[in-house]
This record gives structure tokens, C-alpha cells and sequence, in this order.
């Protein structure tokens, strides 16, 4: 079964442009590295919950949307091995400055899953 990485991150919507330009950048190295996949989407329909919700999760401002992505891999070994490879990428170094990222890292909510089902 594959291996997923996802992540949700609040994102500025003065920003969207710049994180696009980021996310394809970042998508383009992990694919050369070997990812399988590479998904950058924004919030449509996330409202928030009585209890949780996307928006709740990175604790949303006025003036945000929500960021949800993920990386495909062949297997959680695939993935550590190309994650490796991506965070010694010089390339991606140069996107790496906090005070140039296009959203608060702080509060980016991130792991790795293992795939349970797949149709």
C-alpha cells in the first residue's frame, strides 16, 4: 500500500498567488525525487465546527483559507528516503526562509499515514 503525507496550513488569501508559485515549485522537486503524487488544494466548503473543523485546526484569522495537502510514496521507506533527498535539495532551501513564506508555519498540521483502503 502507498505511504501519504498531509498537511493543513492557514493561508493568507493575499498570499494565494505566492503559495501557488511555492507549491508548484515544491511539487516539481518532490516528483523529480520520486513522490508518486503531489496535491496542493484550498478551502472551498470548510467551515467551521461545532467541535473541530479544518478552520479550527490552524486556528483560522479573518482574511484566511485553509490549505490542504498531500505526497504520495510507494511506502514509508520510499518516503523518508525521498524526503531526505528533497530536504538537501538547494532549491528548496531557497523557499525555506520563514520570513518569505507565504503562510504561518507555526501553525501548519502535518504527518505521515499509512494508506488503509484503497478503491
Amino acid at each position: 500500500m502507498p505511504y501519504v503525507d498531509g498537511f493543513v496550513l492557514p493561508l493568507p488569501l493575499k498570499n494565494v498567488a505566492a503559495y501557488r508559485t511555492m507549491a508548484r515549485k515544491a511539487g516539481k522537486l518532490w516528483k523529480e525525487h520520486g513522490a508518486l503524487a503531489y496535491f496542493e488544494c484550498i478551502g472551498d466548503d470548510v467551515k467551521p465546527g461545532k467541535l473541530t473543523s479544518f478552520p479550527q485546526s490552524v486556528k483560522l484569522k479573518p482574511g484566511e483559507t485553509v490549505v490542504f495537502s498531500w505526497i504520495v510514496y510507494k511506502s514509508r521507506a520510499e518516503r523518508n528516503r525521498i524526503n531526505k533527498k528533497v530536504m538537501a535539495d538547494p532549491r528548496l532551501a531557497k523557499m525555506m526562509n520563514p520570513k518569505d513564506m507565504p503562510f504561518d508555519a507555526k501553525r501548519m498540521i502535518y504527518g505521515g499515514f499509512k494508506v488503509m483502503l484503497e478503491l
